[in-house]
């Protein structure tokens, strides 16, 4: 039924604009006038329309609890008596047998007879507040523009006040990026404190072992370094760097040859396919790394192993001829891989914008192309390629498929990168998925991981801006 007046309220609001537009013109005839007619009818508009759609807004959001608490009124006394959570399933079950659908479980008697009947109350009750709720609309929507209609009038200052509802909206967006920022730092908070209220921050700081699946209350956890993140971290800096020696090279020279070497032609197509390259899955690319990399380094190991064994490296040989598939080295490769494309077409466009005037007196003072790269061109956009490398590094450290299917899940703490390791975003994802209780440390170490790694990312950003503005001041 909501969706069926929308329609209705826009024809309403474009019906508004054009009545207060036509309404200013002919109030105006022969006076002098504040703003132009058009302008008065945005502010018919915006009063027509924006009530209306706060009333929606607000009978989407308590929609919901007021449907529940009224089929909790109103049940039978077999159903409040059943326990809270299974109370709430037969809520929602009778809510989707009311919608046409099926439960979503099978009732013993005598719920089962009482779900139909419940049934039909849930469709009553949902289609009244429905109703409700686009009745409320429809009167916001009249009063709103029976009030712009009645200040409409020549003197009126329209274009102020459409433009300080712009300003508003602005202002809300800004103040909705910003709130949900601090809404996530302030879970993030507080269910970290919940979890470093049982375990040490020492501990989790510098313990190196990780496993929490052996350590579910908080009187087991003790020195055994069960929750010891240090492993973690590791694992996560390693694939990073691999990531980042294979990602920062090739992208960085790829994107100074498209910019300075490359021909027209040979730029228009191959910026286009590494954008292209850019918008791939990353499942794809940890698809690619466990079916193809990962076993091929496998083999290369293994064969180079087998040259050693028997021989004066026989420790050696015999390590490499048990590399399997899964190792940070392919994790970590691939991933470079995938950032190439980020790194080269940000770093393309920085360099891109560098003027052509320090080109121009480069080439002047009889430097060559290779000396005017070296020496003016990267210089000048040095601050726009650590922060193209930035980005590169953030989404290295965040990222989660590849880990999973390429480095596995095993937490070691190892610079080598032969060895299997996990990141920090894989045990969050391992540490909250499925049915999780909230009141146990080894589910909310997810919020100290995700805190700390918070934490390492800002000030990573804060030694980069640093870098940043030390060489801005030089070239701006």
């Amino acid at each position: 039924m909501t969706w069926l007046f929308l329609p209705i309220l826009i024809a309403a609001a474009v019906a508004a604009y054009f009545g207060g537009r036509a309404l200013a013109q002919r109030r105006s005839q022969g006076q002098r006038v504040h703003s132009r007619p058009a302008q008065h009818g945005a502010y018919a508009l915006i009063w027509t329309a924006v009530p209306a759609l706060v009333v929606l807004l607000g009978a989407a959001v308590f929609s919901g609890p007021v449907e529940q608490q009224m089929m909790a009124s109103g049940a039978p006394e077999a159903v409040q008596q059943l326990e809270p959570f299974r109370r709430q399933a037969f809520y929602s079950d009778a809510q989707a047998v009311g919608a046409g659908r099926e439960a979503m479980q099978i009732w013993p008697a005598p719920y089962a007879e009482l779900l139909p009947q419940e049934g039909q109350r849930a469709a009553r009750i949902h289609s009244m507040l429905a109703l409700a709720g686009v009745v409320g609309a429809a009167l916001a929507a009249l009063l709103g523009a029976l009030f712009v209609f009645s200040q409409i009038r020549p003197g009126m200052r329209a274009r102020n006040r459409v433009e300080g509802w712009i300003v508003g909206a602005l202002f809300a967006c800004s103040a909705v990026a910003v709130l949900t920022t601090v809404g996530i730092v302030a879970s993030l908070i507080y269910d970290s404190f919940r979890f470093f209220s049982s375990v040490p921050v020492t501990e989790f700081l510098f313990g190196t072992q990780w496993s929490p699946q052996t350590a579910i209350r908080a009187d087991q956890v003790g020195s055994s370094g069960a929750f010891g993140a240090l492993p973690l971290f590791a694992g996560t800096f390693l694939i990073m760097i691999i990531a980042m020696v294979v990602a920062a090279p090739v992208g960085l020279f790829s994107a100074i040859y498209l910019s300075e070497y490359a021909g027209p032609t040979f730029r228009a197509t191959v910026k286009p396919i590494l954008e292209i390259l850019a918008g791939v899955p990353t499942v794809v690319y940890g698809f690619f790394a466990a079916l193809t990399v990962g076993p091929f380094m496998r083999v290369f190991f293994n064969t180079i192993g087998s040259w050693f064994v028997g021989g004066p490296l026989d420790g050696l040989g015999q390590y490499l001829m048990l590399v399997q598939n899964q190792m940070a080295l392919v994790a970590g490769g691939v991933m470079g891989i995938m950032l190439i494309p980020f790194v080269s077409s940000l770093s393309d466009d920085i360099i891109n914008a560098v003027p052509q005037s320090l080109r121009d007196g480069s080439y002047a003072m009889g430097a060559t192309k290779s000396e005017t790269v070296k020496r003016v061109l990267l210089p000048a956009a040095l601050p726009g390629v650590a922060g193209a490398m930035l980005l590169a590094m953030s989404r290295a450290i965040g990222e989660t498929m590849i880990v999973t299917m390429a480095a596995g899940l095993a937490a070691k703490l190892t610079l080598n990168p032969l060895e299997t390791v996990t990141t920090v975003t894989v045990q969050i994802v391992t540490l909250l998925t499925g049915d999780q209780e909230f009141n146990s440390p080894k589910t909310l170490s997810a919020f100290g991981l995700g805190l700390t790694l918070f934490l390492v990312t800002l000030l990573l950003n804060i030694v980069a801006q640093r870098i940043v503005q030390t060489y801005r001041q030089q070239y701006d």
